[in-house]
């Protein structure tokens, strides 16, 4: 069977691979879901969303033109978004205490100084 980008389609998970899920779309067809299309959101483990044998609804998302594969994805299909939450950005210093990297002007004179002395 011929199949075009945007087609929208069943198949059935038969192998999972960290980077994402092939999907047989008919007996002569295997299409894969990379990992980023899963579901909307951070997926860390294929195997909490989907198991081999599962039946998919997928579309169409990119064909290779000279090597064939197809890309899928479930991801472009959802109607409710996967809600990741915000992660608070950690810093190595702690602005509040002043400790941790200070600027290069405030460093250079000292820095000057030692490598007059040890060429002297």
């Amino acid at each position: 069977m011929t199949y075009k980008i945007g087609d929208i389609l069943e198949g059935t998970v038969t192998g999972i691979q960290p980077y994402g899920a092939f999907v047989s779309l008919d007996d002569e067809t295997q299409g894969l879901i990379h990992v980023s299309e899963i579901q909307s959101g951070f997926t860390k483990n294929i195997h909490e969303v989907l198991q081999i044998g599962d039946p998919v609804h997928v579309q169409v998302i990119d064909i290779d033109e000279y090597t064939k594969k197809i890309s899928l994805s479930r991801r472009t299909l959802e109607t409710k978004f996967v809600h990741t939450g915000h992660r608070k950005k950690r810093y190595f210093t702690n602005k509040n205490k002043r400790i941790g990297f200070r600027t290069i002007d405030d460093h250079l004179p000292r820095w000057i100084k030692e490598a007059l002395e040890m060429l002297s």
